[in-house]
């Protein structure tokens, strides 16, 4: 039992953590979407740069970007926390309705790693080559790949 509630608590935790994202992001837009804004139009890396024709300098497609970045965020933490419901009202349940009871969860983390993982590290990190920028994000999207894939991986390991 003492396992259940753990996975419980740490994903509990991480839907948390997404959620706090999301809602900074929407109550403090413009410090973020400033961030997106530079890096999506590529204006810290150095001219001269053999990449640049990757930048976006639309304003409209900046705000449609870190718009859909706030919405993936919003429904991996909603995701995260109504599989953590599914979970408490299974926590006594045999192994295998607990097991099921899963994935929700799973699929909120599997989108919360997917924005960071591709969306930070691949698109902003790679294409815009965000590592070039002040501040690098690309450390703080990493953390929380390594938080919601390591609870992921411990929630996904299946109960007795």
């Amino acid at each position: 039992m003492l396992i259940r509630y753990s996975k419980m608590v740490l994903t509990a935790a991480l839907g948390a953590l997404i959620l706090l994202v999301a809602i900074n992001n929407v109550t403090d837009y413009d410090t973020n979407y400033q961030f997106v804004s530079h890096v999506m139009s590529m204006d810290q890396v150095p001219a001269g740069s053999p990449l640049e024709w990757r930048a976006v300098k639309s304003v409209t497609l900046h705000r449609m970007f870190y718009a859909f970045i706030i919405a993936i965020e919003f429904s991996a933490a909603a995701l995260v926390l109504a599989g953590v419901l599914r979970l408490l009202l299974r926590r006594k349940a045999e192994a295998a309705r607990f097991n099921a009871a899963k994935d929700v969860a799973i699929v909120g983390l599997a989108l919360a790693v997917g924005l960071y993982l591709f969306g930070f590290m691949a698109v902003g990190g790679e294409w815009f080559q965000m590592w070039r920028s002040l501040p690098d994000a690309e450390q703080a999207a990493f953390r929380f790949i390594g938080c919601a894939a390591l609870v992921m991986l411990f929630l996904g390991q299946r109960d007795d």
